[in-house]
């Protein structure tokens, strides 16, 4: 519990500090600076996890496609093996 309240002060300690340095002109310069660090790493991975989204789609729309082929092929042979079944038994019996 005491670890919360001291970490409770730190982050209001901390906008009150953020305060006072946006109100000196050299303190704003800063932040700015740090707010356009922050931006342009937010900016980096979002991209990066928009192009892993994609490539990761890529290969779903890929496994798709063959597994639809694999079971088309299953049901052909499936056809083909029935079909040689129906012949066999009709030459037993003729």
């Amino acid at each position: 519990m005491k670890s919360l309240l001291w970490f409770l002060v730190g982050i209001a300690g901390g906008f009150v500090v953020a305060h006072f340095m946006n109100k000196d002109p050299r303190g704003h310069e800063i932040l700015a600076e740090v707010d356009g660090r922050i931006t342009e790493f937010t900016d980096r991975i979002g991209d990066a996890y928009r192009e892993q989204e994609a490539r990761m789609s890529g290969l779903v729309d890929d496994v798709k496609g063959a597994a639809a082929d694999a079971v088309e092929n299953a049901r052909a042979a499936a056809s083909d093996a029935v079909d040689s079944a129906a012949d066999a038994a009709k030459k037993l019996t003729d």
